[in-house]
């Protein structure tokens, strides 16, 4: 296992597993916050939120129980995803089976992939990640040795800030209970200009950052100007000389 994997993190969530594909379950902000996620990264990749995927090749890392991973196939991309935990990936191999998804999943770190396959990548999706890597930076690195010159970066986080904490921590795991308490550590949240910073310290140039909002009353996400809590956004690897 690479040295840039937080075991405790990794626990934390296969204690959660079993619930991935459960919609009312642990995972529920995932569910609910997809089509947002998913109908950005369309509209970036082709231009439309109604765009086809078909052809490009499309790495999710973190890929958990497959949520985003069975979205982007469903799409037309050609989807890798991958995970460090064997239980997690075990969840996700199973809704492939039982779906019929074209996705594929393997029991692999970023860096591992990276050194066997570098610059194999069209699109590589770091969503929800940044927050539970032990060095942001880092993983980072593995994500644009992976990506073709000219690929995409998708990236997805919370930002470190006293709504964040607030909403993300105090809301969702303590008041709301949506996520078990320790889920996320506010320490580890991530400002859109230290990521910048990582970013271009690893030759990839940050485009702008949409924000997330919820809607209680419809349990609806969107995309918006307000990147207080959750934000998202994409980075360009350039094109070689």
């Amino acid at each position: 296992m690479g040295s840039n994997v937080d075991l405790d993190e990794i626990a934390k969530f296969e204690r959660m597993a079993h619930e991935w594909w459960d919609p009312a379950g642990k995972f529920r902000t995932l569910h609910e916050i997809n089509p947002a996620r998913v109908g950005y990264i369309k509209e970036i990749l082709t231009g439309s939120a109604q765009g086809d995927l078909a052809g490009i090749n499309l790495l999710d890392i973190g890929c958990g129980g497959g949520i985003l991973a069975e979205a982007m196939a469903d799409n037309g991309a050609n989807v890798v995803g991958i995970d460090r935990s064997e239980k997690i990936i075990g969840i996700a191999t199973a809704h492939q089976a039982e779906s019929g998804s074209s996705a594929s999943y393997r029991m692999q770190s970023a860096a591992e992939l990276a050194e066997a396959q570098p610059a194999s990548f069209d699109v590589v999706l770091a969503m929800e990640v940044l927050e539970h890597v032990p060095d942001m930076t880092a993983f980072l690195g593995d994500c644009a040795n992976l990506l073709k010159p000219g690929g995409t970066l998708f990236f997805a986080t919370l930002n470190r800030t006293p709504k964040s904490w607030l909403f993300a921590i105090m809301g969702a795991e303590y008041l709301l209970r949506w996520l078990p308490r320790g889920t996320h550590q506010f320490e580890k949240f991530v400002k859109p200009s230290e990521l910048r910073t990582a970013l271009q310290s690893n030759g990839l140039e940050m485009q702008a950052v949409r924000g997330l909002s919820y809607n209680p009353i419809n349990a609806t996400w969107r995309l918006s100007d307000d990147t207080q809590v959750n934000y998202l956004g994409h980075a360009l690897k350039p094109q070689q000389a």
